[in-house]
């Protein structure tokens, strides 16, 4: 064990860009804060750059970085997710005392926050995972925050979070989201909305500009409008930005020079494959992480570019189609949340957590990426349903999709006749069509299933499963008596 001085209060052991600004941020709290780096001179080079912030005590050696923290200790780790976290847990372990707690504020699959409680808790140590969503402009200004673990570790460090979060009228956008690895898997959930939020905004720019003919910053103008309505959020807020940009090199719009080849880090496709395991459909997420997974493989699109067949071009839309990709866009988007909203349910009633739907919505209004005006109207509806099945059912929500329901369809029957490839759109559609059928075709997929696996059927007539025996007599018999 290492003897403490008790000089921090806090301590962060991390400081690429996130794990700095995070301590800046805790730092200008008036917080005495710790600071270490596997790289002893990248400490050196954050304090000649940013000591002057707080009351910073840098440490060189984990040693010297677990003794400046009063016991209690409290430390925030911010490495890459995966072997480093388990990596730096196992080195602190043997330096700390009971009752400590390591805090893995990065993006750790939730699986892997609720192992490391577990094997934290065999040497007396608390764990947390949080969620932090933001970039590094949150980390630094206020990010939204989403805490999971034990309750009384969340009370020892509540007062530092809420104090370094986000504030939407009047509050922070911290809370405890619940134990073990509920709060990164929040945060993985934030992420794959995000995916979906994105790829939408992406379609919409790629119809406004191969079907609607426009160019860059005419589509800048346009998202800038429909940032102060229904839409308004922070992605609409920077694609205004990003298509108003103008390239320094050519002269021209920046994106039009930008590769078309999205990134991504993994969290969309942990959506998406938890959705699968839950059986939520998450049609609009995991739809967006497949357009990206396409994108990757350019030099297969550029040969087929040339070798596929596509429809032939049309004349550019009138300015009536502008509207209709507006109103296709929100209601995307509503279902995009929904999908989303639905998952985090399901996961709460598998895993006992009891997750809070509504302070989710609450603490996302700020900081997060993805904060948004309509998250106002999510919060109001878990409030006034707390165990609300889908937000596609809630009044307001209800209303404003058959609103846009004939624009949907337009956007949607004129890319696909134009071969603009729409999957968040179409697949949101699809969803919302298929969630609002009292019946459709499963009845077909199960009869199949019966016939070439015995897989059994249930009938609409009569309670009991059944199964026919298509190769011998073809009569009924009921298997489950």
């Amino acid at each position: 064990m290492t003897q403490s001085t008790g000089a921090s209060r806090i301590g962060v052991t991390g400081l690429a860009v996130m794990g700095a600004n995070l301590a800046r941020n805790i730092a200008r709290r008036g917080v005495p804060i710790a600071v270490h780096n596997r790289t002893a001179a990248r400490t050196k080079e954050f304090i000649e750059a940013h000591g002057d912030e707080g009351a910073f005590t840098a440490a060189e050696s984990l040693e010297d970085f677990v003794a400046a923290l009063e016991t209690p200790r409290r430390i925030i780790v911010m490495v890459k997710a995966g072997p480093p976290v388990d990596g730096v847990i196992s080195e602190l372990t043997p330096l700390l005392d009971d009752g400590d707690i390591i805090i893995d504020a990065g993006n750790s699959h939730f699986r892997d926050t609720k192992r490391r409680t577990e094997e934290c808790a065999t040497h007396g140590l608390r764990f947390m995972g949080i969620g932090v969503s933001g970039g590094e402009e949150g980390a630094l200004l206020g990010p939204s925050i989403m805490p999971g673990g034990d309750t009384h570790a969340y009370a020892e460090v509540e007062e530092i979070l809420t104090s370094i979060a986000a504030v939407v009228d009047g509050t922070p956008c911290c809370v405890h989201v619940g134990p073990d690895g509920a709060g990164h898997y929040v945060k993985m959930v934030h992420n794959g909305i995000e995916y979906a939020d994105i790829q939408l905004i992406a379609e919409a720019y790629d119809l406004l500009t191969h079907v609607a003919g426009l160019s860059a910053p005419a589509i800048a103008t346009i998202f800038e409008e429909w940032n102060s309505g229904d839409l308004e959020s922070f992605l609409i807020e920077i694609t205004a930005k990003v298509l108003a940009k103008t390239d320094e090199r050519s002269g021209g719009p920046l994106v039009d020079v930008i590769l078309d080849q999205a990134g991504q880090k993994g969290t969309g496709t942990w959506t998406a494959i938890d959705a699968l395991n839950l059986g939520v459909p998450l049609t609009g997420i995991t739809e967006a992480v497949f357009a990206r997974g396409l994108s990757s493989l350019r030099d297969e699109r550029s040969a087929a570019s040339t070798a596929l067949a596509g429809p032939t071009p049309a004349g550019q839309a009138d300015a009536s189609f502008v509207d209709d990709i507006r109103q296709a866009l929100y209601a995307s988007k509503v279902v995009a949340y929904a999908q989303g909203f639905a998952q985090m349910r399901a996961a709460s009633i598998a895993e006992g957590w009891d997750l809070d739907l509504g302070a989710m919505a609450t603490i996302w209004r700020g900081g997060c990426i993805i904060r948004a005006q309509f998250l106002n109207r999510i919060r109001d509806a878990y409030v006034e349903h707390p165990d609300l099945d889908n937000l596609l059912m809630v009044p307001y929500f209800t209303e404003a999709v058959a609103n846009a329901q004939d624009a949907w369809r337009r956007v949607v029957a004129t890319a696909t006749a134009q071969g603009v490839p729409i999957p968040a759109f179409a697949s949101s559609l699809a969803y919302y069509d298929g969630y609002r059928r009292e019946r459709g075709p499963a009845n077909l997929i199960q009869g199949l299933r019966d016939y070439f696996g015995a897989h059994t059927y249930k009938r609409i007539d009569t309670a009991g499963s059944f199964h026919t025996r298509w190769g011998q007599d073809g009569t009924e018999v009921r298997t489950d008596i």
